[in-house]
């Protein structure tokens, strides 16, 4: 009996190791040719069926924003782990964080991982949108203005 309590430290450090040694990647990301230099680029990266569109930005995996230098953003996420992703952009003109519209169309810039343009018939999605992260990558999107 004196020895559980060993045992039971031992079985804690022991998983607390296996799920530190989970390997990641980390995933650079690029927007070239905005149409200025106003405001940020919002990046959020998915990993789920269904989860792109997100209009709203509530089933991103992560998300964040950087400055534009030159009419281009780039970003790099750490500490990925092993699977599948998508990326949307928002060229967030007035840095507020939503896509703002005009009629149904969005007023700024977005972008999907694997789309060159968008519309009724091409619709994003993440099945289409996604990629395989196994090792460091990068990836260029091609922003869309409407």
């Amino acid at each position: 009996m004196k020895n559980v309590p060993i045992l039971i430290i031992a079985v804690i450090f022991m998983s607390f190791n296996l799920q530190n040694n989970e390997e990641t990647y980390s995933l650079t990301i690029t927007v070239k040719d905005l149409r200025n230099s106003k405001g940020v680029v919002q990046f959020s990266i998915y990993n789920k069926e269904g989860s792109i569109p997100d209009e709203k930005y509530k089933k991103y995996y992560k998300k964040d924003s950087v400055a534009i230098n030159d009419q281009t953003a780039t970003i790099t996420f750490n500490d990925l782990p092993k699977g599948r992703y998508a990326i949307n952009i928002l060229h967030d003109e007035n840095k507020n964080g939503k896509v703002d519209k005009k009629f149904i169309f969005p007023k700024e810039g977005i972008g999907f991982s694997n789309y060159e343009s968008i519309g009724m018939s091409n619709r994003p999605k993440f099945s289409k949108a996604s990629f395989e992260v196994n090792t460091n990558s990068a990836k260029v999107i091609t922003v869309i203005y409407l």
